[in-house]
């Protein structure tokens, strides 16, 4: 009984040790849960942390980069307020006066780039012959004609290797020549291209050494264009000169008020996550804008007079206007701001580095627009016009035709003014000559183009029969005589090989009937046709 006790007690320890285990086990377990909730939540909350410092950090940079862009906005904003007022200044460190010669384009010929083509493949090399056979070789049954099979194999390989390679050569070399006489067309075309610019340039030199009128406007018309300005500077001029009494009349485009820029300042409203503008004071702008036009006219005549290496000009009339929408009739009008007249030795006396430009051109006695920004128009001192009085108002002749008019039924005055309209279409800046005292000139045009561009003799003749030399010959005299730089006669008929054999070399373009449609046709839409009716006799037969 006592031995059956003692195994009881034994179990029962057993037991107790086994659960004691098992607790110690789930106790451990229990701790090692309760470690991974504590690491999971203490992760979980560094997470947290490292969002809101992440975010944090991310609304930082956002701040400053919507800070940074207020900043910049700033800065541009007060380089373009800088340039503004410093137009003047900046003119006066330049040398504005241009060496043609420096207008050559340099000789920049094309490289040859199909190169790959120049080196030749190397040619195949000969094939191996094996050895005949010899010793045992030659007992052995066959030998010796497989030998010679596969020589002969061999040397049919190596042939058609030969072959091959002489026709890629052959690809080859044709392919070099085509890419040779391409590359020399093109480097012919770029020198032809190269020395008809420099022909170009030395006639202009010749032309302007001669002191011809067309030549000095080109000039001037060069400086102005070549000058530096801010954005927004329309920068478009046309000029005549009077060599008479050495005045140079200039019409230049103003910019409009809008240069002046309306925002004074940028902020960020960071509540609103937005950048506002300041208005700048209207009186402000004004202000700037008046002297803005008073920098341009005084740059503009420093430039001009710095200019003059060869001693032509003694006065010149400045012409400012702004080109603008009419809104009473939507129409586009050009409005005269500011006139001035001054000479060469007026303005020199003059310190531009110190003078208020506004006081400057009032004591040159330019007549300045009262509100500039209004538009408020004064009368010029002269006009282009009133350089040659022979200029009168052109009637719109093109937007009257119907399609497949006979230019034949039109009055002289209607031909002539679609001459006109024509070559304004064409790019021209045209105006129609009175028909009395006009010197044999029927539309004298200017085209705007610096250097190749200048005064345009054009002279239209009706005519059913072919318009003799002579007309050619009266055409290059009044070029001459109006300083023209080119001169065009307009026919409904055409010319004889007189006429192109004198026209060749000069400067003269004759256009003929079928020239005339094609123009028409082309820049104004008209479809027109050139009968002449059976009775039609010339206005003045030529030879």
């Amino acid at each position: 009984m006592a031995r059956r006790s003692g195994f009881i007690s034994s179990l029962a320890r057993m037991q107790r040790e086994a659960e004691r285990q098992r607790l110690a086990q789930l106790r451990q377990q229990q701790r090692a849960q309760t470690q991974a909730v504590r690491n999971a939540q203490q992760a979980r909350k560094a997470y947290e942390q490292a969002a809101k410092l992440e975010a944090k950090e991310r609304a930082k940079l956002y701040e400053q980069s919507r800070l940074a862009d207020v900043t910049l906005k700033n800065e541009q904003l007060e380089q373009t307020i800088a340039s503004l007022q410093t137009i003047l200044q900046d003119a006066l460190t330049i040398e504005h006066a241009i060496d043609l010669q420096s207008l050559k384009q340099p000789v920049n010929l094309p490289v040859f780039q199909s190169t790959h083509l120049l080196n030749a493949e190397p040619p195949p090399p000969p094939p191996i012959i094996p050895p005949e056979p010899s010793g045992l070789q030659k007992l052995v049954p066959g030998a010796k004609e497989r030998h010679a099979q596969e020589v002969a194999r061999l040397q049919a390989q190596y042939q058609s290797f030969l072959a091959e390679h002489a026709a890629r050569e052959q690809r080859r070399q044709s392919a070099l020549a085509a890419a040779q006489m391409l590359h020399n067309r093109e480097v012919e075309a770029e020198k032809q291209k190269i020395l008809e610019q420099h022909a170009e340039i030395d006639t202009f030199q010749r032309d302007l050494d001669a002191k011809l009128p067309s030549a000095i406007s080109n000039y001037f018309t060069l400086i102005l264009s070549s000058s530096e300005y801010p954005e927004d500077f329309p920068q478009q001029a046309k000029l005549a000169y009077v060599p008479e009494s050495k005045q140079l009349i200039v019409e230049y485009d103003l910019p409009t008020i809008d240069v002046v820029p309306a925002v004074s300042a940028y902020k960020y409203v960071k509540a609103k996550d937005a950048i506002t503008e300041t208005a700048r004071p209207l009186a402000q702008r004004k202000a700037l804008y008046a002297s803005i036009l008073a920098q341009v006219v005084l740059r503009s005549l420093y430039q001009l007079f710095t200019a003059d290496r060869q001693g032509v000009l003694e006065t010149v009339v400045f012409n400012g206007y702004v080109e603008s929408l009419d809104r009473g009739t939507g129409h586009t009008m050009r409005t005269c701001l500011v006139t001035v007249r001054t000479n060469h030795d007026t303005f020199n006396r003059l310190n531009l580095k110190q003078v208020e430009p506004e006081a400057c051109l009032k004591g040159l006695n330019a007549s300045v627009s009262k509100s500039p920004s209004e538009l408020a128009p004064v009368r010029p001192v002269m006009e282009l016009n009133m350089v040659d009085p022979r200029f009168i108002e052109s009637t719109d002749v093109l937007s009257g035709l119907d399609q497949r008019v006979n230019l034949m039924d039109l009055t002289p005055m209607e031909f002539e003014g679609l001459i006109t309209n024509l070559f304004q279409k064409m790019g021209l800046e045209t105006r129609q000559t009175q028909a009395s005292r006009d010197g044999g000139v029927d539309c004298v045009a200017f085209d705007p183009r610096p250097i190749f561009g200048g005064k345009v003799v054009i002279q239209a003749k009706r005519y059913k029969n072919t318009v003799g030399v002579s007309a050619v010959r009266d055409l290059f005299g009044t070029m001459q005589n109006e300083g023209a730089s080119k001169g065009i006669l307009v026919t409904t008929s055409g010319y004889g090989k007189a006429s192109y054999d004198f026209a060749e070399g000069k400067p003269i373009e004759l256009l003929s009937g079928s020239n005339l449609l094609y123009l028409l046709a082309e820049h104004a839409g008209i479809e027109a046709k050139i009968e002449a009716p059976s009775d039609w006799k010339d206005a003045q037969p030529d030879e």
